[in-house]
């Protein structure tokens, strides 16, 4: 297995199916293994609890985004005695930079494409929490969402709110030339899965976080 990222929470391998299988049910695919590290700063019985609890909880996020349509990796196997899992490997190519590369059209094209998968994560009472195009690969024309360790069963409208903040802020941060462009089309892809009363709803809502957010870097400036 090859080493491709460590985070805090876990590191993130590529496996040849048969490689971590032992077996070729699928000749040339490749898997993700997402294995949560022990944490030598907390008790050992608190550690594996947490591990297995979000171990868990992602496998189960990621089976029922993909039971409402969005698009995200299958989860081939869970291991609660390593706490790994064996998922897809989503093999293309991370929006962040082919959103930069092609005519703004393009973009916004792609950008209504995210509204959608976002659209159809929420109706599942699901939220990202870490949405941004870095998150994100095109494969076969197709949006996929990726990396869930954050994410979270949340069906609020204020938790739906924050997904949409962070990803408007990643837009910003990322893609600043055209980001409000890019945004408004995120939300017009929302729309077209959830419906106009519930764009104006989570407009709304955005509205409000920003207001706090300010509100706050008001009170830390004075």
């Amino acid at each position: 297995m090859e080493l491709i990222k460590q985070g805090a929470e876990a590191k993130i391998y590529l496996a040849d199916f048969e490689e971590f299988f032992g077996v070729d049910l699928l000749p040339g695919e490749r898997v993700i293994v997402k294995h949560r590290i022990p944490k030598r700063y907390r008790i050992k019985e608190i550690d594996a609890r947490l591990r297995k609890e979000r171990t868990v909880r992602e496998a189960r996020i990621l089976h029922r985004a993909r039971e409402f349509g969005v698009n995200c990796p299958h989860v081939y196997e869970v291991d609660l005695r390593d706490m790994k899992i064996a998922m897809e490997f989503i093999d293309g190519e991370r929006l962040r930079e082919h959103l930069e590369r092609i005519p703004l059209a393009d973009r916004l094209e792609l950008c209504r494409e995210i509204g959608k998968q976002v659209g159809k994560l929420h109706r599942a009472g699901l939220v990202h929490g870490d949405l941004t195009t870095s998150n994100m690969i095109l494969r076969d024309g197709n949006v996929y969402l990726i990396d869930f360790g954050l994410a979270d069963f949340d069906s609020t409208l204020e938790a739906r709110g924050v997904d949409l903040h962070l990803l408007r802020r990643a837009m910003e941060s990322t893609h600043y030339t055209w980001a409000d462009e890019g945004f408004g089309a995120v939300l017009e892809g929302y729309a077209e899965v959830l419906g106009e009363d519930a764009r104006r709803e989570i407009e709304e809502k955005l509205g409000e976080i920003e207001s706090r957010g300010r509100y706050r870097e008001r009170e830390w400036a004075g």
